[in-house]
This record gives C-alpha cells, structure tokens and sequence, in this order.
C-alpha cells in the first residue's frame, strides 16, 4: 500500500512562527466550547417531550442525533484535516456547530431541534484537531502540557458546562441555552484565524468516500444499537439486528480498508500495537470517567426521604460537579511532566489507578455533599492523567502526516466508552430500583453497583495500559523510541533513531512490572471494599430461608392472580420461584440476609423489577403491575370537524381516581399508554369549548381508539362601570335559569368580567359593588362580548 507524502501548506501559511501561549489557549477554548455543547442540553432533557410537544421516544433523538453524528463526525473530519489543513477544517467545524446552535435556538419542534442537534454532533472534530495542530505547530517542550490541557478540554467543558447551564434554565427561557452556544462558537470562530496557524503538514491524496460512507454506516448501527437498546429491548430484533449489522459492516469495511491506496483509517497503523492498546484502553477509560457523570447528579438530586438522596438543586448539583473541571485542568500539566519524566504509560496507568480508588471512596462515601465533591475531585484527578497521556502515547506510534486521523480514532474510542457506560448504568439503575410514593426510583445499591462497575472499568484499563509497549533501548548510548513509524523492513541491529518529531521524550523503565505491581494489590483491595458494602454480593450470610410475601395486584387495586414472582441474586442466578394465588398473594425464599432483585410479570401487565433488603425478619412487599394496554384518539371541533389542539385529556378510573394526564398535539391527537383492562372514564376540556366526559372500555390487548367532538362554548364579555368610569373589584356573577350559580369573577383594574364555555339558553349576570344591579341574558350559540352593566349609588 502506498501512503502519501506530507506537502507543505500554502505559500504564506504558517510562515510565522506562532507564540506557543495564545494558541493552546485559544484551541484548548475551542474544545471547551464543544464539550459545553453537549453539556448544555443536560437541564431540558426531561422537558423536551413538552418543550417539543413529542413522545419521549421521539425527544431523545435531540440526544442520540448529536451522539451519531459526533461519531460519524470526528474520524471524518481528522482525515480532511490531514488532507486540506487542520485549522481549515478545525473552523468548518465551528461554523457548523454555530450553524447547529442557532437551528436549535430557533426550533420549538421536533425536527428542527434534531437537525440543530445532529449538526452540533459534526462539530466534534475540534478535538482531536486541535491536538494535531499543537503537535506541528509547538515547541516539543511545550507539546506534553498543551496536548494534556486539550484531551482534558472534554472532561473540562463538561463540569463547567453543568452549573452554567442550569442557571440559563432557571434563569432564562431554553432556547437561551443554544443561543450562548453559538455566541460562544462564534467567538472561537473569531480567535482561530487570529492566533492559530494553520498546519505546514499535509498529507494530500484523495478523500475516501466510500470508507467514509462505510464507516459511517457500521458506527451508527452500533451507536444505535447502544443508545436505544434498552427503549427497544436489549433482545429485540431491531437491536439485535442493527448490532449483526454493525458487525458485517465494519469487516467488510476493515477488508476495504487494507486493499484502497488512500484509505480514510489506515487500519495497518491502527493495529500497531502502542495504538491498538492504547484505543482499547480509551474505550474502558471513556466507561469509567462517564459512570460518575451519571450516578452523582442523580444521588444529589434525589429527594432527601430516600434515605440516601441529597434533594439538592439542579444548579447545586452543577456546582458540586464544577470542581471536577477544575482539578482536570489542574492535573493537565502534572501529566505532562510525569509523561515527560516515566513515559505517557506510567501517567495512564496512574490516572486508571487513581479512578479506580476514586470509585471505590464513593461506595461508602456517599451521604454528605463534600464526600461527592471529594469523590468527583479524585475521579477527575485520575481522568485529567489519563487524558493528558493518550493523545502522547498515540502521537509517539504515528506519522505526524497521520496525527489527526489517528487523534480523531482515539477520540471515537472514549466515545464508544460513554455510550456504552450510559447503556450499562442505565440497565442498572432500572433493574435496581425502590419505590417512592407512585414513582420507582434508583436504590442506593444500585447506585453503589454502577461505582462498582465504574472502578472494575477504570481497572480493566489499567491491564490493557500495562500491555502497551515498553520503550526498547538498543545500549547505553542508544535513544529509546516506539514502534517504527514507516512502513517497510527495519534494519537489523541496534535502534538508534530518536523519537517522532514533536512528541514527549519517553522513558525507560519496565511498566509493564509496576503496572502489575499496582494492579493485583489494588484489584483485590476493591474487590474486598465492594465485599464488605452490604448487598452488593450475589447472597446474603449463610443460613436458613428467609420469607419474602405480599400481594400482586395491579390498577385499581385488583388482584393478579396467576403472576410468576422470582427472587433472584444480583448476579442474575434465580433463587426462588412462585405463582401468585387468586387473591394474588405470593410467597417466595431468600437463601440469607442480603439485596435481592423480586421480578413479578403477567399477561395484559408490564412486567416489574424491584430490588428487596431482606433482614432478620419476614419481608412483606406488595407488587403494582401497569398494563399493556393503550388509548389513542382525537379531539376535534363539532363545529367544523377541525382539529383541536392543547385540549387535556383526562382519564379515571370507576372510582375516580386519576390515571394518566395528557394533551393533545398540533393534530388534536392523543396517546396514554400502560393502561389495565377495564372500564374508565374519559374527561376533555379545552377553552372555547364546552368540557366533555364519556365512558371508554380499554380492551385487553393493544391500543384502544376513542375519538372525540367538543361542542364549542359561548363566551360573555363586558365591562362594569360607575359613575361612568371602570369599576374595579366588582363581584359579577352568572346564574341560570334554574338558579344555579354557574360562575363567579372579580373586575380587575379596567372594569372588565368574562364568562366561556357556556351553552346556549338565558341567564342572569348580576353585578355589586355599589348597589347591586341584574340583567337577563340570552345565548344562542354565538358569543356576547359587550354586555357593559352600569352601577350607581341609590338616588343617583
């Protein structure tokens, strides 16, 4: 395979000599910008569905757009940079991710807002562009530290992003939260041209299209897959199909690869073993640093009556998480010099050692607000190393032509990391959950396993990191080096040539010795803490059975006779099995005292997964079964037939309790889901029409239709004077013609009453103040709006 030969750049680019401190400042703002995107959406996530009048299904591709094209996004735009300049590409980026803020500030659908999102994802090349750029334009002494700030930009944007952006949001309407998006991108915009120059290194060539368009495809199944799996079921066949797919397509893809002259990834660089084990180590590193984004924001704002939620604010739980950022890029230029001294290796092996430890504080450190900021610090210590050494272990195993393609893969990596660690932590925290009121939220040993998962991954890092290679040395006057380069045969006989151009000088010592060193010890001592921490072990103590009892029923109480309950341990085994009586009682045994995981299903119900502590005495657990039914309609006018929008839609039961709350779309459609068999009542109300209820019979199986006609109401208007001018604080009130008080109002300032929604037929509007005063009043169908009632003192 052939491989292109880096160009200079243009006549006049980066002829001058740049100043080494404006440039890491402006590309490492830069990445910031792009990691508080992302972060900035975090406050609206649970609003969406309203704030777009969607399905929540539907409002969470304003999330997955920016994830899929991020991933499609940044190897692309690393092999453009390579080809046309990195500075060039670094600023499309940013205009496309203005582009994306201003299309989202200014959507309040859903569409547009995907759009806004899946362009904002594009602009996640900055990244890895950035470091490329650092790496042909600065000093090698200055390299280490700036690359460090850079791949710690991520982490950086993220903490700071959180408490900024809950202060938009409470502060401010949404869409503010994109407009300082694209001001931010802007500014960016504004400080590349002026201070970055671009790259001298070009590699030139032809862009490959076709890898680009098959890489693309095998990411996005797999990304998809991995985000909406558990909303799909992780065994459907839409997941299961879409992860075949990715499968077929990345090797046919890959096979592509090797045999194209100019391939987009040039996978024989990528399997070099230093780049190989370093984006396998990215991919635990990108779990484990994204574990704690989702567990402490959660454990802050939970409400206090849990037992182990803080019942913090959104803001409060930004600010806690600030710090984070913070001590990232503090640890950036520690990494450099600890790189500098013991090789970028020691510095990833550190930080998996130190996210480990981190993780493994929050397990039993977790009850006060300065634990979780301690605990974050820890984390974001060990990920800001981490960070800081990869893009220096992959600069030193490539070709400084190949920097951004390769620094965009490394990116992806921790990519794949993170999405794989929300689909994990969300399967948990789902499965583990406790009942609060209506609700069932995360338990604590939920919490406390997702930690547990998080310092296994920061650990399983730390193995792969100790299988990078170690420097070779050739004799006492020979320079170590990495892996060669170029392609081809290399002499034989002592290796003497020095370093890549531009990358950190890497030491001597064996790692991959202290890498065991630390490992083992620390493996088991987290394996002994997560022991020791009550309910995170598959059983409890041995000894005899201990009863867990209670009732299955489902809506409005009823019995569900025939359901299956299992006990299982946490490790997934089954240990105990029973079917509900008719009165839907249910028995089952725990083996011991611990935390086990009570599952009940049943036809016509969703199935339900409760976490259970059994003690010394019985457990008595009731289980409330959802249906599977669902009820859709449409509201629409009597008059006319035109659909009517923003009407509630209320549904009870026989008894009246409330069961579900919705509104109608911009087409008068309705949709309530997980509803039981049976009879219910259907309520609709909108203004401008008269409210109306029905009785509906929700069928056993599959969604119910119900359409429904509001007949429209008559209004009354008018004004209450005296003594020729408005009355304010008049008492009008509306009475029928059978004497029945219908409504009653209060004039404000301007002497004006209003009456809606009435039928047809007489009334009598009677006003006081002064002396009371009534009029008779007749409505036909059509409203009234200038019934003006003149009030005077008696004499007058």
């Amino acid at each position: 395979m052939s491989h292109a030969q880096p160009r200079p750049a243009e006549p006049g680019e980066g002829s001058v000599a740049p100043r080494a401190n404006p440039v890491v400042a402006v590309l490492a703002f830069g990445g910031i910008v792009v990691s508080l995107m992302q972060t900035l959406v975090i406050p609206i996530v649970p609003e969406l569905p309203k704030l777009l009048d969607a399905p929540p299904s539907d409002a969470a591709w304003a999330i997955t757009a920016t994830l899929l094209a991020a991933a499609v996004a940044t190897p692309v735009m690393g092999r453009l940079g390579d080809m046309y300049g990195k500075r060039r590409m670094l600023l499309v980026s940013l205009l496309v991710l203005i582009a994306g803020s201003v299309t989202a500030a200014l959507s309040d659908e859903l569409t547009p807002m995907i759009v806004g999102r899946a362009l904002q994802g594009l602009a996640s090349g900055v990244i890895p562009l950035g470091i490329s750029i650092m790496r042909d334009e600065l000093p090698a002494e200055r390299l280490g530290s700036a690359t460090a700030l850079m791949s710690a930009s991520l982490g950086v944007g993220g903490a700071l992003g959180l408490p900024a952006a809950a202060l938009i949001a409470d502060r401010f309407d949404w869409h503010m939260l994109f407009w300082t998006s694209a001001a931010l991108g802007a500014v960016a915009a504004v400080l590349v041209p002026l201070f970055v120059p671009e790259s001298k290194v070009r590699t030139g060539g032809r862009f490959d299209l076709v890898g680009a368009l098959g890489m693309a495809t095998g990411l996005v199944c797999l990304l998809l897959a991995i985000s909406k799996g558990a909303d799909w079921g992780w065994g459907s066949a839409t997941t299961l199909g879409l992860f075949a797919a990715a499968v077929v397509v990345l090797l046919l893809w890959g096979l592509f690869e090797l045999r194209v002259e100019e391939p987009l990834v040039d996978l024989r660089t990528t399997a070099r073993r230093q780049v190989l084990v370093t984006n396998l180590a990215s991919v635990a590193f990108g779990f484990s640093m994204f574990a704690m984004s989702l567990v402490l924001p959660q454990l802050l704002q939970l409400p206090e009556a849990t037992g182990y939620g803080l019942g913090k604010s959104l803001l409060t739980a930004g600010l806690v998480m600030a710090p984070t950022g913070l001590v990232m890029m503090a640890t950036a230029p520690l990494s450099a010099l600890i790189s500098k001294a013991r090789g970028p290796k020691v510095t990833l092996m550190l930080g998996a050692v130190v996210v480990a430890a981190g993780y493994g504080l929050n397990i039993v450190l977790m009850d006060e607000v300065w634990q979780l900021v301690l605990v974050s610090c820890v984390i974001g210590a060990g990920v800001g190393f981490a960070y800081g050494a990869m893009p220096a272990l992959i600069m030193a195993a490539v070709d400084p032509a190949e920097t951004a393609a390769a620094n965009s893969l490394n990116t992806l990596m921790r990519s794949i990391g993170t999405s794989t660690a929300s689909a994990v932590a969300g399967v948990i925290l789902a499965r583990m959950t406790t009942d609060f009121g209506a609700a069932a939220l995360p338990s604590e040993n939920g919490f406390k396993v997702v930690m547990a998962v998080g310092s296994g991954a920061a650990l399983l890092a730390l193995v792969v990191a100790a299988f990078i290679p170690r420097r070779r040395t050739a004799g006492p006057d020979a320079v170590t080096v990495a892996e060669p380069v170029a392609a081809g045969p290399v002499a034989a006989g002592p290796v003497t040539a020095g370093p890549v151009a531009g990358a950190p000088a890497l030491a001597t010592p064996d790692d991959r010795a202290v890498g065991a060193a630390v490992a083992v010890p620390l493996a088991r001592a987290v394996a002994a803490l997560v022991a020791t921490v009550p309910g995170l072990t598959d059983e409890g103590p041995a000894g005899g059975g201990h009863p867990v009892r209670g009732q299955v029923r489902g809506a409005q109480d009823v019995p569900v006779g025939g359901a299956a309950v299992t006990l299982i341990s946490l490790g997934g085994r089954q240990l105990s099995r029973a079917v509900a009586e008719p009165d839907g009682s249910y028995a089952v045994e725990a083996p011991g005292e611990g935390t086990y995981v009570l599952i009940a299903s049943a036809d016509g119900h969703q199935p339900q997964a409760t976490t259970v502590v059994v003690g010394a005495t019985p457990v008595t657990y009731d289980v409330l079964l959802s249906g599977t039914s669902g009820l859709v309609g449409a509201v629409r006018s009597a008059d006319g037939g035109a659909p009517v929008a923003g009407a509630v839609v209320i549904l009870t039961d026989v008894r009246g309790d409330v069961l579900a709350t919705t509104q109608t779309d911009g087409t008068g459609e309705f949709s309530v889901a997980d509803l039981v068999p049976g009879p219910m009542t259907l309520a609709v109300s909108s203004p401008k029409h008269r409210p109306l209820a029905l009785p509906v019979e929700i069928g056993g199986a599959g969604v119910t239709r119900v359409d429904v006609e509001l007949r429209p109401g008559a209004q009354v208007r008018g004004t209450v004077r005296g003594a020729g001018a408005p009355l304010g604080d008049a008492r009008v009130t509306l009475v029928d013609a059978a004497g029945n008080v219908v409504a009653t109002t209060t004039t404000g300032i301007d002497g004006a009453y209003a009456f809606s929604d009435l039928d047809g037929g007489q009334y009598t509007v009677i006003a006081t103040g002064y002396p009371p005063r009534a009029a008779g009043i007749s409505l036909g169908g059509g409203d009234v709006d200038d019934h003006d009632i003149e009030l005077a003192h008696v004499g007058e």
